[in-house]
């Protein structure tokens, strides 16, 4: 998939529940909590692995298992070899521990992100390929 990426992690060991194989990518990360009770809660990280099913990543915050959560990030691949591009999924966290936090995807969606080299104008993201898992 990626040449410059180690090879994939394989699920299924005996003691391994994860029916996803995980890939060792890591990309920046941002995340937010898609909680209107609690005050907004950001941060930024690094991913640690990639499934389809979830993302493994770093994070000086403590997250805590069951709240909802949005991610973005950087994707290592670019559109037509010359367009970033950004994963951002939602999902619920399923645990934290030691400065590190999982999430169960349960929507993804891949965006295009603007260039930067527009002037003044902020870049942003646009939407280009969206799932429910």
């Amino acid at each position: 998939m990626f040449p410059d990426q180690p090879a994939k992690e394989t699920a299924g060991s005996a003691n391994d529940r994860r029916s996803a194989d995980r890939f060792p990518i890591e990309r920046e990360v941002r995340y937010r909590m898609l909680s209107k009770r609690s005050g907004p809660q950001e941060g930024v990280g690094k991913t640690i692995n990639i499934s389809s099913t979830g993302v493994l990543f770093t994070t000086d915050e403590v997250l805590i298992p069951g709240k909802r959560l949005e991610i973005s990030i950087s994707w290592p691949a670019q559109l037509d070899n010359k367009c970033q591009l950004q994963l951002v999924a939602r999902g619920r966290v399923t645990r934290h521990e030691n400065g590190r936090a999982a999430i169960e995807i349960q929507q993804y969606e891949f965006r295009t992100q603007r260039s930067r080299s527009l002037g003044n104008v902020s870049s942003g993201l646009t939407p280009l390929l969206s799932r429910a898992v």
